[in-house]
């Protein structure tokens, strides 16, 4: 998504098979919860890789301010770039024929050539879906059931037979750019039933890692081998709430320099998770009390002009010719993460250069913190559902696979 859609919090309303209902609150939501999981026949399908220790893994890309992973839908295998979600849990990508697609830079799939793609049926009817967003972008279409293939560190393909996913069919440009996208959909990763991690079966479940930059191209692991450890790790305790899916930490303060914010005393103060992480979000957003604390402190530090958002989304702007002026911050998680932040992951520059923006938006006390993804440049970031764990461990995430 384009900078100024990223930096909307989307709330999103999910209608599928005319059975379930629901409205969640998804920081770059892609939310679904439908009909049933996938068979257990599918733990035979994969036994092959799990017999063998392999890991699945899939490559990756940046593409202006997302995150995309490359997967092949389909037989014959057919592939497609998707913007990576730990915020949501549909997979799904755009499908010919398309009456209301988005430009997209590569070819868009067609499922009357794989010969495992098969519609979910619900009372006799093909299954729909629709995905409304805050900014009114959206996408619907229907359930399916299709072959989804990654790499594996057997050197084998990690096939995933009858694998749910969505086949977008009225889509808008998630990127609201006006040009052609490189994203066909979006993979969702979060806990829900329909998520790609979910639907795995692997034998140690709910393990992912990736490693953003802005530049050049990296990995997402599964399973295993997206253990993160080694010197430097810090790990944050991860929340899980009831009914939501999302993978929420507990930020206890953040650090402008040596001034230290308290989250304390404010109504973001908890105990049990006040932000979501998510790989889906640009910048990173707090409720609009804590919000004008960390604001006023950088305020105070920065001595350059300050000026209106070009992207009307009232960030703390200035002109400056160097990224050197600004402040450093600091996030400081419950379990003990203090992620010192380069200024790359805080500050944002125009296209034009010249004009740097603070990359945290105030949102309403309604709406869910996020911890955004580029705050998390430069981290090698691992979540583990059965530890209740996320961890971070410094890197050169762009010269990690080289």
């Amino acid at each position: 998504m384009s900078l100024a859609t990223t930096m909307i919090v989307l709330f999103l309303q999910i209608i599928t098979c005319f059975l379930f209902t629901t409205t969640v609150s998804s920081p770059h939501g892609f939310t679904i919860d439908l009909i049933q999981r996938r068979s257990n026949s599918s733990s035979f399908r994969l036994s092959k890789n799990q017999l063998q220790g392999a890991s699945p893994y899939a490559d990756t890309l940046f593409d202006y301010n997302i995150y995309l992973m490359k997967l092949q839908v389909g037989t014959p295998p057919f592939e497609i770039a998707a913007e990576i979600d730990t915020g949501s849990d549909l997979i799904w990508t755009q499908c010919m024929p398309c009456p209301d697609c988005y430009s997209q830079f590569d070819p868009i799939f067609d499922p009357s050539k794989s010969s495992t793609f098969n519609e979910q049926r619900c009372h006799g009817k093909s299954c729909h879906y629709e995905i409304i967003y805050e900014d009114n972008t959206y996408s619907k279409g229907i359930l399916a059931t299709e072959t989804v293939t990654i790499h594996s560190t057997s050197g084998e393909p990690f096939v995933m037979a009858e694998t749910t996913i969505g086949c977008g069919l009225h889509n808008t440009d998630l990127d609201n750019s006006g040009f052609a996208s490189s994203s066909s959909g979006i993979v969702g990763l979060n806990m829900g039933p329909r998520s790609l991690i979910s639907q795995m079966d692997l034998p140690y479940p709910g393990l992912i890692s990736y490693c953003f930059s802005g530049q050049g191209t990296s990995k997402i692991n599964f399973g295993t081998n997206a253990i993160v450890a080694g010197d430097g790790t810090v790990a944050a305790d991860m929340f899980i709430k009831k009914d939501n899916p999302f993978y929420y930490l507990n930020l206890d303060a953040v650090s402008v320099e040596d001034n230290r914010i308290e989250t304390l005393g404010t109504p973001f103060h908890a105990e049990d998770g006040n932000i979501v992480i998510d790989s889906g979000s640009t910048v990173t957003y707090f409720p609009v009390s804590y919000c004008n604390l960390v604001r006023k402190a950088v305020e105070q530090v920065v001595t350059a002009v300050r000026v209106p958002d070009p992207s009307g989304n009232d960030m703390l702007c200035y002109f400056s010719e160097t990224i050197d002026i600004f402040p450093v911050i600091t996030m400081h998680f419950s379990g003990g993460a203090d992620l010192v932040l380069d200024k790359y992951n805080m500050y944002m520059e125009s296209n034009s250069g010249g004009l740097f923006c603070l990359a945290i938006i105030c949102n309403s006390p309604t709406q869910e913190a996020i911890f955004g993804n580029r705050a998390q440049n430069n981290f090698l970031v691992g979540y583990d559902s059965s530890s209740l764990l996320v961890s971070f461990k410094p890197t050169n995430c762009s010269a990690l696979w080289n």
